[in-house]
């Protein structure tokens, strides 16, 4: 019992020479579980020598509430201050007719009464659980922003809080002052292990100026473009502020996927100068995605300018909205083709105009390439459409040889120009056409087609036009190899509508050597098309049957026996001439 009264009192004797707190009668220390030595909150009582600040485990004398605490073990730093907290701005200025942000800082002077530096003096100069509320209650000026937390603010960390201004347009411009309340909570004191915890509330002036700088609106925006296409955005843009702005550059901004200033979100006009209550038009080129909705699109931008005195200014916050017309359509229909493997031909179909506007100087393009669909003519023109009206169209194309016979598809596009003859073009547009298999230009007959061994013949041997366009200068030309030959392989004919036949004569020979079975012969025609281009058709094969020769001996044997005939008269004739 003596060695803990002992205890107790070197406890009260230093507290008490501190100056940091008197113990209440009968107050006895306890143990904790770890057998460390500490005071009993409840018993202990106490008061900041230098103020009167209350006791420990009640409130202050000012009404603020303290704290005990102890760590079992741990000597700590006897440490007295408090924070000092004041808040100014890097940017005071606000604009009329806007709610502008104005970013508050609040920094931390701190006061260290007793007590060494370093992490000590961290202890009691922090402003912990710090509140922002400002107030504009005795100005035209409005304080949107409720109370903003930014947590604790050191002597080498400050605070910021972010609050929202609003200033009617035909507010005086001058100075105004704006009341900032903070609220935190502190440590006041720390000794051993006793820390004194209080809240504090403290109001500082901020002072705002209304700017009486260049203010701008964009008091109108048009739109000549349709959705789907390009055209002009003009803006109006009036000076509302009272100074004269120069070499004004007016950014304009989209936030939206479906309108473009070309292949940019933005893009910037230029102004030299504008007096305040002036008005001038700056204009852009923009765009509208194919199937964005009609509507209000939003835009967003910024002035940088010059002020009468040289000084560079910003108005970050003028907006407005445009909106579209309806976008300018075309449909389609009627598509058919005449397009075969290897060959040229034509897609045909009609083009309408959907509207909503005229479209004038109508052409229908291929707007794709593909390795066996070549169009002849990228273009053809089809005139002016009106609003419903609608008008054919021919697109030459060539098929290549290595091709397949199927349906096929290719992207189109209509290019027309507008009211103001600027070029616009619809290109949502798809053409669905067929292609025929492989086919002979010219189809072959022969009617007489046997020949016998070591004969010769003429053949009369039809040709047929079997394309869809007139031919000219029709060359036919024969190919035998043996046992067939022909002395005259060549025919001709000057003109072969479609589907009209000619027949054309060739000689043909079998050799008295060949055997009887059937051997081809071939036709290939050279000619000129219906745009006069020299072509070669593809090569067609004929079959010929060559069959022995009826009775006797062969006629190549015949030949040679009586060539052997003529020869032994011959040399008889002789002898008896000697």
């Amino acid at each position: 019992m003596k060695r803990n009264t002992v205890v107790v009192s070197v406890v009260v004797l230093v507290l008490v020479t501190s100056g940091t707190a008197g113990f209440a009668a009968g107050a006895t220390p306890t143990a904790d579980a770890a057998g460390a030595q500490s005071l009993d909150a409840g018993a202990v009582g106490g008061s900041l020598a230098d103020e009167g600040d209350g006791t420990i485990g009640t409130s202050l004398a000012d009404g603020a509430a303290t704290t005990p605490f102890q760590t079992a073990g741990q000597e700590l730093p006897f440490v007295r201050g408090s924070p000092d907290l004041s808040v100014s701005t890097a940017s005071p200025t606000v604009t009329p007719g806007q709610t502008n942000e104005l970013a508050l800082q609040v920094t931390n002077d701190g006061d260290l009464d007793v007590g060494m530096g370093g992490d000590a003096r961290a202890i009691v100069t922090t402003a912990r659980n710090v509140r922002v509320e400002a107030d504009a209650e005795d100005t035209p000026l409005t304080v949107e922003t409720g109370t903003v937390a930014i947590g604790s603010v050191t002597e080498d960390r400050p605070g910021e809080a972010p609050i929202a201004v609003t200033v009617p347009e035909d507010v005086e411009q001058g100075t105004y002052e704006i009341d900032v309340e903070l609220e935190y909570a502190y440590t006041r004191q720390q000794s051993g292990g006793v820390t004194y915890d209080r809240s504090a509330t403290v109001t500082e002036e901020v002072e705002v100026e209304v700017s009486d700088d260049a203010r701008f609106e964009i008091v109108n925006a048009t739109t000549d473009a349709q959705i789907g296409g390009e055209g002009m955005l003009e803006a109006e843009i009036e000076n509302v502020g009272a100074d004269t702005a120069r070499d004004a550059s007016v950014v304009l901004e989209s936030s939206s996927g479906g309108l473009a200033f070309g292949e940019s979100a933005s893009d910037a006009a230029r102004i030299d100068e504008l007096a305040p209550g002036e008005t001038r038009t700056v204009r852009y080129d923009v765009g509208f995605a194919s199937g964005a909705p009609v509507r209000e699109y939003a835009l967003s931008g910024s002035v940088q300018f010059e002020t009468s005195e040289g000084l560079q200014r910003a108005d970050e916050a003028i907006s407005a909205g445009v909106t579209p017309g309806p976008e300018q359509r075309f449909a389609v229909d009627d598509v058919e083709s005449d397009l075969y493997v290897g060959e040229e031909g034509t897609v045909t179909g009609t083009v309408r105009n959907d509207g909503p506007n005229e479209a004038r100087n109508v052409v229908v393009q291929f707007a794709e390439e593909s390795e066996n669909v070549i169009p002849i003519e990228r273009s053809v023109a089809v005139g002016t459409l009106g609003p419903g009206e609608s008008d054919e169209f021919r697109l030459p194309v060539e098929i290549g040889g290595e091709a397949k016979a199927i349906d096929r598809t290719a992207d189109i596009a209509v290019r027309y120009r507008n009211a103001e003859g600027e070029t616009r073009a619809y290109q949502d547009l798809e053409l669905l056409f067929d292609v025929q298999p492989k086919r002979d230009q010219f189809l072959v007959e022969v009617d007489d087609r046997e020949i016998e061994t070591g004969t010769g013949t003429e053949i009369d041997v039809r040709i047929t036009n079997n394309l869809d366009e007139t031919v000219t200068d029709v060359e036919a030309r024969l190919f035998a190899d043996d046992p067939l030959d022909s002395g005259d392989d060549e025919g001709f004919a000057s003109a072969l509508e479609p589907g009209e036949s000619t027949t054309m004569t060739f000689d043909l020979e079998a050799s008295g050597s060949g055997t009887a079975k059937t051997y081809p012969i071939s036709f290939d025609f050279r000619y000129d098309d219906a745009d006069g281009n020299s072509q070669l058709s593809d090569t067609t094969r004929v079959p010929i049957d060559v069959v022995e020769g009826e009775g006797g001996f062969p006629a190549g044997i015949a030949l040679g026996v009586l060539a052997l005939v003529a020869l032994v008269a011959g040399g008889v004739y002789y002898a008896k001439r000697r």
